[in-house]
Parts: structure tokens; sequence; C-alpha cells
């Protein structure tokens, strides 16, 4: 039987799945909605998964999460790595393009840049709590041009003169493309410009005073706008590559980490049938008065945290 090595990005828009051999190779993947409910999310997502490899004589022996929800899903699939997006996607990038210097990755509701040095991270950086120039804004600029979000590249390269959009803020991009429509703007020029709203939005921003050097890997979701891809090249004057797993790099990576942990057991895919619960409980013990979360397999408390002294820890009994 074959080893497999689970990996899983937990998102707060999207939920990201793969499994990988033992020569590194995806044999199974899947990318669905978390809808605001990781648990539900991962169950589904790990159905999917099981379903891929019912006749490819797999044993799964090591998890690995990461992404916004990490903690919480690595507790209750008994994960032995958890790790955080920046290091998640730069060695899933690194996997797939050893020669990489800049990763540019736009998710859902963030983005980052990370830079890389003879397969070292240097330096990165993330948005702030704003979600302009993401995949959440794309979509809503889309649903209000009553279009799907997979089509604005399509459009995009049909234009000749993008719009000016401003981006700085989704509150004023949403006014100016309502303004621009009105005023009889081609519609692919609007989306154009929206695509190039949002590379300058990152530039300016995520990327602000960073030393962005060529090999320049795109990924996360919206890497799978030829629109925002054809707007970074333009603007950059470098080449963009995008690999057709640039979404799932965080699961790669992390897949990739939980294989050289070195610290294998039997994945049980029966994690799905079992129920989970969270609850935040406020400790009350001291006047830091922390929440603290505790999560619960079949009614049983399996870990808990958020105590930031030992008077919270006895949650954990």
């Amino acid at each position: 039987m074959k080893k497999g090595y689970l990996g899983v990005d937990v998102g707060s828009i999207s939920t990201k799945g793969v499994i990988i051999d033992s020569d590194n190779n995806i044999i199974a993947e899947d990318y669905l909605w978390t809808e605001g409910n990781p648990v539900v999310a991962v169950k589904q997502l790990l159905k999917n998964l099981l379903v891929k490899t019912r006749n490819k004589d797999l044993l799964v022996v090591a998890v690995g999460t990461t992404g916004s929800a990490r903690k919480l899903v690595g507790t209750i699939l008994n994960a032995q790595v958890i790790k955080n997006e920046i290091t998640a996607q730069a060695i899933g990038t690194l996997e797939l393009y050893p020669e990489v210097r800049t990763i540019f990755e736009i998710g859902g509701q963030d983005s980052k840049i990370i830079l890389i040095e003879n397969g070292i991270i240097v330096d990165y950086a993330m948005n702030t709590l704003c979600a302009a120039g993401t995949g959440s804004f794309l979509s809503s600029q889309a649903k209000r041009l009553g279009m799907h979000p997979e089509d604005f590249g399509k459009w995009a390269i049909r234009s000749k003169k993008p719009t000016k959009i401003a981006a700085r803020c989704t509150v004023f991009a949403e006014s100016d493309l309502v303004h621009k429509a009105q005023i009889g703007h081609k519609k692919e020029d609007i989306i154009a410009g929206l695509c190039r709203s949002v590379v300058l939005n990152f530039l300016n921003n995520v990327g602000k005073g960073k030393n962005i050097k060529p090999p320049i890997v795109f990924q996360g979701g919206v890497s799978k706008n030829i629109g925002v891809v054809k707007a970074f090249a333009d603007i950059t004057g470098e080449e963009i590559k995008v690999h057709k797993y640039g979404h799932l790099t965080g699961a790669f990576g992390v897949a990739l980490l939980a294989k050289r942990a070195n610290d294998e057991h039997c994945f049980d895919f029966n994690f799905v049938n079992m129920h989970f619960e969270t609850k935040g409980i406020e400790c009350m013990k001291c006047p830091n008065n922390c929440e603290i979360i505790c999560v619960y397999k079949n009614n049983k408390i399996i870990d808990s945290w958020g105590n930031r002294c030992d008077n919270g820890a006895v949650l954990k009994q």
C-alpha cells in the first residue's frame, strides 16, 4: 500500500486540500467554499478526497494544516504539522519553482508578498484588514456588473484602453465603477481597469518598498484570472508564472511539511462521522479575563487555547 500525505488549507473564504505521494506528486485535490464553518467544510473536503483516492491503494500517514483556521482544524485532525500561511506557501512554491525569488499571492480576503533568496524567506508582507484588491473585492464588482468572476479575464484581455478605477478602498472603487459605466465606458475597459487596479493596489500597499525580483510566481484563487495576470505582467514588465495548482499551493506546502516531519501514523477518515464543537469560555480567574477556545470531540474536550497564564490551563483537563 502506498503512503499518502494530506495537506489542508482552511481560509475565511475557501478550503483547499491535497494528498501527495512519496514522490511529492499531487494525486488528489479539492477546493470548496468555507462558508463560515471550517469544520463542516473540512468534513466535506475529506469526503471528496476519499472518493478521489478510493481505488488508489493509499494510506494517509501524515497530516498538515495551514490557513486562518489551522489551529482548530489541526487539533481535530490530530495533525503532525500546523504552520502559518507564509511558510506553507513558500514551501509549496519552492517545490514547483525552485528558482523563485518573488511570490505574489491573492486569496479571497487577504494578499501577501513573499521574497526568497537561495530558497530562504527573507521578507514578506500581508494586506491590512481592508479586503480591497482581493478575491472578494473582485467578486463583489462582478456581481455589480451582472457577471461571474471567472469571466472577468476573458473580458479584460479584449480591452484596448483600460478604464482608470480607484482601488485603494472598496467603497471608492464601487462608486468609481458605477460612474464610469454611467458615462459610457465599455464593459471590457471597466473590467480591465479593475484588474489593473487590483495589481496597483497590491504593488502600492502589500509590495510597497519591497525589492521585487524575477522569477515571479503568482498564486491564490485570483491567479486564475488571466486579466489580473496580464496586468501584473504589463505593470512589472516581467514574466508572471502561474501553476495549474497555484490555488492549492498552501495545502501542497503543508503536505510537504507533514511528510518531512517523519512522524507517521495512520489517518482515520472516520473523522467525517464524528461530532466536533468549539466553545469560547471566559476564564475569570485573573484580571486578564481571557477567552479560552475549547474544542470538543463527541462531547469530550480534546484541546483548548487562549489563556495568557497558567490559571486557564485547567480547562484542558
